[in-house]
Parts: structure tokens; C-alpha cells; sequence
């Protein structure tokens, strides 16, 4: 049994009513307002905080639990099935248990009279600006099914994308990482070793001995620094970056970051710019809405920033091709193809061909990239361990010169 607040409509009064009712579910407490004459709004449930709760924010759905999920409801209207049969279908048999909540939530939404939309826009961390937009604009032109077909290949396209990025940065990530282990190391209890043997032996120290082993003595002095450092360095970070000047100044970094990475990083920003465009074009999503949630999704200020210049020259009765033409955020190769798409009533079709160019140059970038970065890698991490190795052996060295 769990405690429940619900709010609802008594029709006998014509007013909404509120208040907290003990139950063994949210369908439940439905089913027993419902019994006394009532419509339900909304039910929700009023848990304790404990540790569970303290984590369960950072969770998400996972993204392919939530392609197979649309997927299959866009299936399933197709065949004619009504759309809260198919959410209780989909509630029972979905692995994922984050998403059968939501499911169950967003069912309970329609249930009390809201659209598969409104229902969807209250779980902003499943169901994101561009999946309810383009909902509504399905709902709205009687082409649900098929509107939620093209969400799923979105959603598909965004992930490939994401994990093709996220699979070349990992050799890198642990190459970097194992430097780091091995360096704390060797700083920690190697190098004391030799340091106390070149106390013993005195003599004056070469200056790249004494710069490691002060390293070594500062690590172990302040462990603490090291340990709880980075963890709050990352919290003011983040922080930092929530602020509207860390966050346009962030964006404009990545866009500059070395070694072609900033490069891929707008590569990745204009294909998803590009796909959402054209998603919600095709899904027939109003043109300044489609221009506004594309802007908000494409992941990169710079872009988001464009498009208000778009958005005014449109409501201006102007193009879209010309503010991108004038912005840096877009290569010209963008504007020419959207102009061409705008004269030829096919804009639609040509996102979709500026979003399958720079997937592919995503792809072939970031092939480049890894090629480049492992022979780095091999010789930062070699660096690093023949710098600690030199340090340790030039006192001796210089012992047996004496010797001899």
C-alpha cells in the first residue's frame, strides 16, 4: 500500500477536488475515484525520500527501449488497435522498468481526457521537444502511425550517431586514463623508493630528479586534493556551465577544440540540426515551431543562436536560406541546398540529403581522428613513463661516474 494525491472533477458540483487516498497502485486510485462518480486529472505518488530516490534522476530510458516502444505503438494503431489498448500491450511487455512507469504514467494521462501529446510533454527526460512535437503534428493531421514511424527513425539515426562517436573516443579515453593509473603509480611507490636510497647516498640531484620527486612528495602529502579534487572540480563545471555565460562560452570552446574534434563536434550539431528539420517539415509540424524545437535539439548554442535570425526572417515573410548563408554556424554548401529545397517545394528532402552528407562525414572524420590519436597515445603514455624512468636512473648514473 502506498500513499497517492490525486486531483479531480466532481460533476455533481462542477469543481476540481484534491486530497490523498491509500492504495495498492496508481490504476487503483483510479478505478475507486472513478467509482464514486468522479473523472480523474491526475494521480501521483507521494514517496519517501530515501537513496534510491536520490539516484533515480540521473536514470534514463534507454534509447533502444524507447525506439522499440515506438515502433511498436506505431504498429499497432496501424492495425487499427486503439491507442490506449495499445499502451496497456506495450506497459505489460516492456523490459525496461523506468519506461513501464512512464508508459503506465502517460496512460493514466489519457485515461483522464489529455492528448497522447499533452500526456507525453510531462516526461520531459523520455519524450523530448522534438518526439511531442512531432506527436502533436501526427495527432493533429490523422497520421499518428505514421508520424511515430519517423520518430523511431530518428531517434535510430540519433544513436547511431552518438554510439559511433562515443565508440572512437573510447580507445583514446582508456589509453588516457591507464597513463594516468600508471603515472599516480609509479609517483606513488616507486619513485619514494629510489628517494630514499638518493638521501642515503646524498649528493646534489638533477634538476628533473628533484621535480619528480617533489611531485611524488606533494601526491602523497595531499592524497585528499587528489582524490576529492577532480570530483569537485567536474560539480563547479557543471555548474559553471549552467550559467548563460558558461554555456555560450562552452559551446564556442567545443567548436574550437584541436585536433579536428571541434570539427566533428559541428559536424554532429548540423546532422542533427538537419534530420530534426526535416522530421518535423515532413510531419507537417508548423514552420516556425519546426525551426525553433530543430534549433533547441541540434545540441550547440551557435546553431540555436542562427536560428532566431531565421525564425524573424521567416515571420518577416523572408527565407531560410539567407540568415544561414550569413551565419558562421553554417557552411555555405547548408544554405545553397535549403535554397534549392525552398524553390522546389522539397525542403524536406533536402535536410534529409544535408543530414545523410554529414553523417557520413562524421563517419569518415572520425575514422581519421582515432588513426591519428593511437600512435599519440602510444607516445604520451611512453613519454610518461620514460620521463619517471630517467629522473630515477640520472642519479645513478652519475654515482657510478664518481665511483669510476
Amino acid at each position: 500500500m502506498g500513499a497517492y494525491a490525486y486531483k479531480a472533477i466532481d460533476p455533481t458540483i462542477g469543481q476540481s477536488i484534491e486530497g490523498e487516498i491509500e492504495a495498492e497502485s496508481k490504476v487503483g486510485v483510479a478505478e475507486h475515484l472513478r467509482g464514486k462518480g468522479l473523472i480523474v486529472l491526475d494521480v501521483e505518488e507521494n514517496k519517501t525520500t530515501d537513496v534510491g530516490d536520490m539516484f533515480s534522476r540521473f536514470k534514463k530510458v534507454k534509447p533502444k527501449s524507447l525506439v522499440v516502444f515506438t515502433r511498436q505503438l506505431s504498429t499497432m494503431i496501424d492495425s487499427g488497435m486503439s491507442l490506449l489498448r495499445a499502451l496497456y500491450i506495450l506497459e505489460e511487455q516492456t523490459d525496461d522498468e523506468l519506461l513501464k512507469d512512464v508508459v503506465a504514467e502517460v496512460r493514466e494521462s489519457i485515461e483522464a481526457g489529455a492528448s497522447l501529446g499533452d500526456a507525453l510533454e510531462k516526461h520531459p527526460a523520455t519524450f523530448n521537444e522534438l518526439y511531442v512535437a512531432m506527436v502533436r503534428a501526427g495527432e493533429a493531421g490523422g497520421i499518428l502511425e505514421e508520424t511515430l514511424r519517423r520518430v523511431a527513425t530518428q531517434l535510430e539515426k540519433d544513436e547511431s550517431l552518438r554510439r559511433q562517436v562515443k565508440s572512437a573516443m573510447m580507445y583514446p579515453a582508456f589509453i588516457m586514463g591507464f597513463a594516468f593509473i600508471v603515472l599516480i603509480a609509479l609517483l606513488t611507490f616507486l619513485v619514494p623508493v629510489f628517494s630514499g636510497i638518493f638521501k642515503d647516498l646524498g649528493g646534489e640531484l638533477p634538476p628533473i630528479t628533484k621535480a619528480t620527486v617533489a611531485l611524488s612528495n606533494a601526491i602523497k602529502s595531499y592524497w585528499y586534493i587528489l582524490m576529492f579534487g577532480p570530483p569537485a572540480a567536474w560539480f563547479a563545471f557543471k555548474k559553471w556551465k549552467t550559467t548563460d555565460k558558461g554555456f555560450e562560452m562552452w559551446h564556442k570552446f567545443l567548436l574550437r577544440i584541436p585536433f579536428k574534434i571541434g570539427d566533428i563536434i559541428h559536424k554532429v550539431a548540423l546532422a542533427r540540426w538537419s534530420r530534426s528539420f526535416a522530421s518535423l517539415t515532413s510531419a507537417g509540424v508548423p514552420i516556425l515551431q519546426c525551426i525553433e524545437v530543430a534549433g533547441r535539439t541540434a545540441g550547440n548554442n551557435e546553431i540555436t543562436k542562427a536560428m532566431v535570425d531565421v525564425s524573424a526572417s521567416v515571420e518577416s515573410g523572408g527565407t531560410i536560406n539567407d540568415p544561414l548563408k550569413r551565419s558562421s554556424a553554417f557552411p555555405g554548401m547548408v544554405g545553397h541546398m535549403i535554397a534549392s529545397g525552398e524553390e522546389t517545394g522539397a525542403l524536406d528532402q533536402m535536410l534529409s540529403k544535408v543530414a545523410d552528407f554529414y553523417d557520413d562525414e562524421v563517419e569518415a572524420s572520425v575514422k581519421a581522428l582515432t588513426s591519428i590519436l593511437e600512435p599519440v597515445m602510444i607516445v604520451v603514455v611512453g613519454g610518461i613513463v620514460g620521463f619517471i624512468v630517467i629522473a630515477m636512473y640520472m642519479p645513478m648514473f652519475k654515482i657510478y661516474e664518481k665511483i669510476q
